[in-house]
């Protein structure tokens, strides 16, 4: 198996931490980082740096959330962006909590079949290169209304750390150099990004300064006139002008008319904690509660951690929500989504009649009437001393998104328009199968699985999480979440911990090396699962948590100062928890 330069370095920092992550009391993870007043954790440093330096000076978690986003798009472009969209997951001290939809939208001129041949048949790279991949971008849209709404400094303060980075440049690190490593010969192929992220056409080294003068430019006229010159102004302009000639359908009146969702989350108990999630068009929120739901009649702490009994049992109920997931949930502007439904207590316990304890279920029989998302992501979580939580996912979609940068802007553009169904019943990119609910329409949003992720318990935070990881950022959530609840893992322990993976189809568990024994995957092969590992990219994810009273549910100390306990996952070369 040949991995590329990130992948090789996400499977020997996992390799350091996974073996003994089946012995939670004895895990090899390093112990989580500790803070009394605050904490923010993010895919690179910098930006997780920026963030306790707005917490310091007396910002909220949304102020910090809003300069880290602007931040990662300068020093984190395989992911952070202002050229794709994302969701917020908010819970405000008083224990109020929202959700914050400003994903990438299809433009007005988008149409159910433009990514069909003659035939009738998705032609390869039409939705995920150039700009015919890229939606109507929201981040900027989504950081103005927090701030506005919800956050207590000024703008200009807010990106100023962001505006530095790239007007000086910041020197590149080994784990920026190999974010990289996957995007340089497609970012070669366009002019204006090959002259930002390539130095005389080579890759840079580490030791070396990016500097981008025109993302600067970009985020001046944002911190000066807001998301008005961005969505109104010559930002705008250059972005379609670069569309129109590349063959894109992006138009002016599709910026002018993006407008930010502010929708209430997804909540369900599991456990006596309260998780509050994404709602669509994230299928995050609801495949979480409708999973947990289910899990929660099996005793999964005494079952063991990834035990045969307990893997299986998960499987199946991933088996069960990716089903809904992949034929039921869309836009809630285009879908009726049934939401109450796919997260009661009486579905889940339709779903455990359908279950087998003892053997393997078959996803062809569930094959629904009528009938992947990206890898390259990144989530942060932050959290203030008074309480006030934030969980963010945003993307470009693809690493380094649609590859394609507007000349004069700096601006790396989304190629999200792959997350829509290109046609019902075939693949996307990522193995997906999905439906009509998720087609293609003018102004629609794709179905997306990012699950920003707050959990709390007898009206206090408890934890802050989510990751990137495509359709995988469901399982890895989740995951994280019954590490830390039920297998009684640090916060550390839980986001470095190895995953599984099912998503209905195709049928099979995929594994990270070394998420299971020789022996557990023998007795579940018994039972009738397929058991594989994925050579493209074998491990996934960078999830970003908090827990909040201790490292550990079990290790509440009221003596200790330290309340707030932040991890990055070691598969983040480039991240950093930090608090104060």
């Amino acid at each position: 198996m040949k991995l590329r330069g990130l992948e090789l370095v996400r499977v020997l920092s996992v390799a350091t931490c996974v073996l003994a992550v089946a012995s939670p009391g004895r895990a090899a993870s390093p112990a989580p980082v500790g803070a009394e007043n605050g904490m923010v954790v993010t895919a690179q440093h910098l930006a997780s740096d920026v963030g306790v330096e707005v917490l310091k000076r007396g910002g909220n978690a949304v102020d910090a959330a809003v300069a880290v986003g602007y931040a990662l798009a300068v020093v984190y472009p395989t992911a952070g962006n202002i050229g794709g969209g994302g969701f917020m997951t908010i819970r405000l001290k008083d224990g109020r909590t929202t959700f914050l939809d400003f994903r990438e939208r299809a433009p007005a001129a988008s149409t159910k079949t433009m990514y069909l041949d003659a035939a009738g048949q998705p032609v390869p790279g039409a939705s995920t290169d150039g700009y015919l991949a890229v939606g109507v971008p929201g981040s900027v849209k989504g950081f103005e209304y927090a701030r506005e709404k919800y956050g207590t400094l000024p703008r200009a303060d807010l990106l100023a750390p962001a505006i530095a980075f790239a007007r000086d440049g910041f020197a590149l690190e080994p784990g920026d150099v190999v974010s990289f490593a996957e995007g340089n010969e497609d970012l070669a192929k366009d002019p204006a990004a090959a002259a930002i992220f390539l130095k005389a056409g080579q890759p840079y080294a580490a030791g070396e300064k990016l500097v981008q003068s025109d993302l600067a430019a970009t985020l001046t006229a944002i911190s000066q006139g807001g998301a008005d010159a961005f969505y109104k102004g010559a930002t705008a302009d250059a972005i379609v002008a670069a569309s129109k000639a590349g063959g894109g359908v992006l138009a002016k009146e599709d910026f002018e008319r993006y407008a930010v969702r502010e929708m209430k989350p997804v909540e369900c108990g599991y456990r006596g904690y309260t998780v509050t999630s994404s709602p669509p068009p994230s299928s995050g929120g609801v495949i979480i509660c409708e999973i947990l739901k289910v899990i929660e009649a099996y005793p999964l702490g005494s079952l063991g951690y990834h035990s045969a009994d307990s893997v299986h049992l998960m499987a199946e109920a991933m088996r069960h929500a990716f089903v809904d997931r992949n034929s039921a949930l869309g836009d809630p502007d285009f879908v009726d989504n049934p939401v109450a439904k796919l997260t009661s207590e009486d579905y889940a316990a339709e779903i455990r009649t359908r279950i087998s304890k003892y053997r393997a279920g078959v996803s062809a029989n569930l094959m629904p009437k009528g009938m992947g998302e990206s890898r390259e992501t990144t989530h942060y979580s932050i959290i203030d001393k008074d309480g006030n939580a934030v969980a963010v996912t945003y993307t470009l979609n693809g690493s380094f998104g649609a590859r394609v940068v507007a000349p004069g802007t700096g601006v790396l553009l989304n190629n999200e328009m792959d997350d829509f169904t290109l046609k019902p019943g075939v693949p996307n990119l990522y193995g997906l199968i999905q439906g009509d609910a998720n087609a293609i329409a003018p102004g629609k949003t794709p179905l997306s699985s990012m699950s920003p992720t707050i959990v709390s318990r007898e009206g206090q935070p408890v934890m802050v999480i989510g990751s990137p990881g495509g359709a995988r950022i469901i399982t890895i959530t989740l995951e994280a979440i019954v590490n830390v609840i039920d297998h009684g893992m640090d916060i550390q322990e839980a986001v470095d911990a190895p995953r599984f993976h099912h998503q209905w189809l195709p049928d099979q568990i995929t594994i990270e090396p070394r998420a299971l024994s020789p022996d557990t995957i023998k007795i579940l092969t018994e039972m009738g699962h397929k058991v594989t590992g994925d050579a493209d990219w074998p491990v996934w994810g960078e999830a970003a948590g908090i827990l909040v009273g201790g490292p550990k549910l079990a290790d509440t100390n009221p003596d200790r100062k330290e309340r707030f306990f932040g991890a990055i996952d070691s598969r983040a070369g480039a991240g950093a928890a930090r608090g104060y």
